[in-house]
């Protein structure tokens, strides 16, 4: 199974840290963010890594290199040249470098989540995303959790089918369309994650991140 690092994004609310540095290379814990998602990702048995681009894209593209580095094979979808293609748009553009079933991971959390290389989508599924509970930036939530009536939030962590975006044009999509519609037609599933993440929102949450992963070592 391949998996896609969603990495193209402006960072706006993360200035003035990303005026000159693009968000997945800002470092917690003494590591870039895209780094900790790349090492848990090859642990977990994921060896082909697309990684889409545009703001300051180059600089991820020079640091990473072709993933060697990683132990894994790194492969740059760039949207430098449209500007950020949103999530949907995103992943139209790389659709042909992404298997059948693949995982998409938001490049700007950071998590404990154990990635599994062998999902696979039951029965006509489209999409399976990951909920946790609502933190306080989002306490109202997103969906909801399978088998119940509380609204969870979307981690930014899913599998997905090619299927799913197959039909789309290209150019600027989001997701969220996509995966209501998959809702309605029953085609989509969820689990609860309560284990640690954090969404890295802010030059805050960074440097909150940063002393709780550096007093751990």
């Amino acid at each position: 199974m391949t998996v896609m690092i969603l990495s193209a994004g402006l960072g706006k609310r993360m200035r003035p840290l990303t005026n000159h540095t693009p968000k997945p290379l800002l470092e917690v814990g003494g590591k870039p963010l895209i780094v900790w998602h790349i090492e848990r990702l090859r642990d977990a048995g994921f060896s082909s890594i697309v990684i889409n681009v545009a703001y300051l894209g180059q600089k991820i593209i020079d640091y990473l290199g072709d993933g060697s580095k990683y132990g894994v094979n790194i492969i740059f979808s760039d949207e430098q040249d449209e500007g950020a293609l949103e999530t949907a748009g995103g992943i139209f553009k790389a659709l042909a470098l992404l298997s059948e079933t693949f995982l998409v991971v938001n490049g700007d959390i950071w998590t404990d989540f154990v990635y599994d290389a062998n999902f696979e989508l039951n029965n006509n599924l489209l999409a399976h995303l990951v909920l946790i509970d609502n933190p306080k930036h989002n306490l109202n939530g997103d969906f909801l959790l399978d088998g119940s009536l509380e609204k969870y939030t979307f981690s930014g962590i899913g599998y997905y089918s090619k299927a799913m975006f197959e039909e789309l044009a290209y150019g600027k999509r989001a997701l969220a369309p996509l995966l209501f519609k998959a809702i309605d037609d029953k085609q989509l599933s969820t689990e609860y994650f309560a284990g640690e993440w954090y969404d890295i929102g802010t030059p805050e949450r960074l440097e909150s991140l940063d002393r709780e992963l550096l007093g751990r070592i």
